[in-house]
């Protein structure tokens, strides 16, 4: 099984291309290259393949919180886990059970919030949705400096906060500040629970 996330920039038409295409390119790099693993595609949308099911709540969380600390751009994510059927060069020319799903959720469960999960396990999709939702009530509110503090300690889960003070020339109490509002310790908690379920879900 693999996980496609479906996405597209909200607003992009009031932003110019600059201010969020190459934030965009940058985050979605760090998972591959273009068109195999990634692909932009109708100006503001884009298909990412994550090999390992259980790693695709952070992709989103990484996604979303590089581009908020880069240019306040916020995306909408639709998550699909599944099976693959017909894998091509380029990643939107590749289909089955994972690209159908994140179709799904993005068409029909985004009109609501924008991140969401569809797989091929009703009750998962019902807990991890509504925790998403939950968790969406902080993540929509980021400010550029938390969403920054929230990138940094995603991507250097090691480091201490005082580490992270001296990467940003802060303090190490405004990082925890930071942390706080921006809910890392909770919604990293969720990301947790999700690797667990999904890891038990695809080991069956």
């Amino acid at each position: 099984m693999i996980s496609i996330l479906t996405g597209d920039i909200i607003n992009s038409r009031k932003k110019s291309d600059a201010f969020w295409l190459q934030a965009l390119k940058e985050t979605l790099k760090t998972f591959g290259k273009s068109p195999n693993n990634w692909q932009i595609y109708r100006g503001d949308s884009f298909q990412l393949e994550i090999k390992k099911p259980e790693e695709a709540l952070y992709a989103a969380l990484k996604i979303k919180s590089h581009l908020k600390r880069t240019e306040e751009i916020d995306v909408r994510i639709g998550i699909g886990i599944g099976k693959t059927a017909y894998k091509d060069a380029s990643i939107t020319e590749s289909n089955g059970e994972a690209f159908i799903n994140s179709g799904f959720a993005f068409d029909n469960y985004l009109k609501k919030q924008n991140l969401a999960i569809k797989t091929p396990w009703q009750e998962i999709d019902e807990e991890i949705n509504i925790a998403l939702d939950l968790a969406l009530l902080t993540i929509d509110s980021w400010t550029q400096n938390s969403a920054e503090v929230f990138n940094l300690s995603l991507e250097n889960r090691e480091a201490t906060q005082k580490e992270i003070a001296k990467i940003l020339g802060i303090t190490q109490g405004r990082v925890s500040e930071r942390q706080k509002r921006a809910g890392f310790e909770p919604i990293m908690n969720l990301e947790t629970r999700f690797r667990k379920i999904i890891n038990q879900k695809t080991s069956e």
